[in-house]
């Protein structure tokens, strides 16, 4: 076996939770899976996600302003333990599809799992944007205005509350809520491509293809947020149904 090959078996069990490597040689790789499913379920799969990512747009947001690289390279490294969680939540949705019995089969439905298996996939491509803002603030020395960073801030802010009542309203099956969290979302889009025509003002151009690529994640991290807000609604629909 190449040394190449054992290389991307490694990566592949650091990208998943349970399986490891227990034995290795030159011919061989043995893994097992040594998740115990009776200690996590989807439903805190999920949750974790979704606070990891939120705080990996606060912290990019954050390194930007700051010029503070080692925090960047921090929530670039973050996005890993996302990945993982957003992995397991696929094994544990095929896991129950299968018939297997996890800890909270007996309070959660079939279609409940499919929901929150929806919901992790916004929330990983979240984690990915909030990954390549902190990339932009690892590359640009480029010292923002303090006007233009208040409203990226301001924008930031808006975008994670939409997905945290997004969140809240698919974990409680607030359908009210996920309308008014729809309705935000497309009231604050005039507002980004205001900001957006602002930034053309900025003197150096690399910092205005930077900041706008900035601008694009925080508007897509609000579009992701409105997209678990019609998952839950759908949900509150099915839950009322029951």
């Amino acid at each position: 076996m190449l040394a190449e090959q054992k290389n991307i078996i490694r990566e592949m069990c650091y990208k998943l939770i349970g399986p490891e490597i227990i034995e290795e040689t030159g011919k061989k790789v043995i893994i097992k899976d040594l998740l115990n499913p009776n200690e996590i379920s989807i439903k805190k799969s999920v949750r974790r996600m979704f606070l990891l990512s939120n705080s990996m747009q606060k912290d990019a947001i954050r390194a930007l302003k700051t010029n503070d690289k080692d925090l960047a390279l921090d929530v670039i490294q973050r996005d890993d333990d996302v990945d993982r969680l957003f992995l397991l939540t696929a094994k544990q949705f095929r896991a129950v599809l299968k018939g297997t019995k996890l800890p909270d089969t007996s309070e959660t439905s079939i279609d409940e799992y499919h929901d929150l298996r929806m919901a992790a996939g916004p929330l990983e491509r979240i984690a990915d944007h909030a990954q390549k803002i902190a990339n932009m603030a690892m590359n640009m020395d480029y010292l923002i205005p303090d006007n233009i960073m208040e409203m990226i801030e301001k924008a930031t802010e808006a975008t994670r509350k939409i997905v945290e009542d997004a969140i809240e309203a698919l974990y409680n099956h607030d359908a009210e809520l996920a309308n008014k969290v729809i309705e935000r979302e497309h009231a604050l889009k005039p507002k980004i491509n205001k900001l957006n025509q602002y930034l053309l003002k900025i003197e150096s151009h690399e910092a205005i293809v930077a900041l706008g690529i900035v601008m694009d994640s925080i508007e897509r991290t609000g579009d992701y947020g409105a997209n678990i807000a019609e998952i839950a609604i759908n949900s509150a629909m099915a839950a009322s149904q029951e």
